[in-house]
């Protein structure tokens, strides 16, 4: 009986493998994994056959092919905000991401305004994978966010899936309704299954990003957005807070992170991606509804600037640096007395004092054209 050659066995295991994410190689054969592979051999073979230079390289196209396409616009379920494909919404339990979400679907599916002010277009269908809530929780939150209007007959919502099916139950769901624009997983530590035997928190988080990636690049014009905790630590970069390892925030195509301090009506939507600008926009929350700090998006950024700028200031003092900065060529202090009370002046010393005013001549104050950070 003739021995397998090397590459027929190295065929099989890639089929095993496609499967289970499971390398099994015969004895003695070390087995292969993401770890140990360092050859090309795994991707040289497909359902038993080795693959020549021709099918390897059919996939490749040059500047020619590629100049002379014409490619759909980019689709979002929130212009600037939500694009087309792979999106992590993160932030700490309670935060309101629930809320959030829950209001652009609505949003969406009565082609209302997402976040108080960003127009979604006409109205298009959704799918709320609600795994923490009840109908009854639904319901209610439903109308407090809708008031009188009804919930909108595209809004469709799950509150039970059956176990490890997630991606069945979606594609299912999109089988039947081809014309979803919009699929929010809530949450994802829901339906995150285990690492298969020999595979790393990294590889497993890749993983099922990866997946639910698939499904939205699938799906012209889908939206796919799972709800995530953040992690406890705190960092500079905001993408650091995904909970869990990297392979999650490297499978999305935009991360967005949610902060509110507890108690607080305003909060902080930091969003960065592929298809989206990098920025930070302004929010404030009102009996749970969440709204852009601001009528647009540009709105809402310079917002979250000044509020960063202005950390730590009292009241009064933004709002005398607010005054000041509507009169670029300079207010006298009799003015800013008469609108703030006989303290203005000295609130206007200190501020000139911390480099976030300028005096122009005695008496009379403007705001430089870059603004220092308050000191700590």
């Amino acid at each position: 009986m003739n021995r397998p050659t090397e590459a027929e066995r190295y065929a099989g295991d890639a089929a095993v493998y496609a499967i289970t994410g499971v390398s099994k190689v015969s004895k003695p054969t070390r087995a292969l994994t993401r770890q140990n592979d360092t050859s090309d051999t795994m991707d040289t073979v497909r359902e038993g056959k080795v693959l020549d230079d021709e099918e390897l390289l059919a996939g490749v196209r040059d500047g020619a092919w590629l100049d002379a396409q014409i490619f759909p616009a980019l689709r979002y379920a929130v212009p600037g905000l939500i694009p087309e494909g792979f999106t992590i919404l993160v932030g700490p339990p309670k935060a309101g991401k629930s809320w959030l979400m829950l209001g652009v679907l609505l949003a969406v599916a009565a082609g209302g305004y997402a976040i108080g002010h960003i127009p979604t277009g006409p109205r298009r269908r959704v799918l709320y994978l609600a795994l923490e809530d009840g109908d009854r929780r639904m319901q209610e939150r439903c109308r407090a966010l809708l008031g009188d209007a009804p919930i909108p007959p595209l809004f469709h919502y799950l509150t039970k899936i059956p176990p490890g099916r997630v991606l069945d139950v979606i594609r299912a769901f999109l089988r039947r309704h081809p014309d979803t624009a919009l699929v929010v997983i809530d949450t994802l530590g829901k339906v995150m299954p285990p690492a298969v035997p020999g595979e790393s928190a990294y590889q497993r988080d890749y993983r099922v990003g990866g997946a639910l990636k698939d499904i939205a690049d699938q799906n012209d014009g889908l939206a796919v957005v799972v709800l995530h905790h953040d992690r406890k630590a705190t960092s500079e970069d905001f993408v650091d807070s995904v909970s869990g390892t990297h392979g999650l925030a490297g499978a999305a195509d935009t991360i967005i992170v949610l902060a509110r301090k507890r108690q607080q009506r305003e909060g902080l939507l930091m969003v960065t991606g592929r298809d989206v600008t990098e920025a930070e926009y302004a929010l404030t929350v009102e009996d749970d509804a969440w709204t852009l700090d601001g009528q647009s998006l540009e709105d809402a950024a310079e917002r979250a600037r000044q509020r960063e700028e202005t950390g730590g200031m009292s009241d009064t003092s933004i709002q005398i640096l607010e005054f000041v900065r509507q009169h670029p060529d300079g207010v006298r202090s009799k003015e800013v007395a008469e609108r703030f009370g006989d303290n203005a002046p000295r609130y206007l010393q200190r501020l000139e004092e911390k480099g976030w005013l300028i005096k122009l001549k005695r008496g009379v104050y403007a705001a430089p054209e870059k603004i220092p950070f308050p000191e700590d």
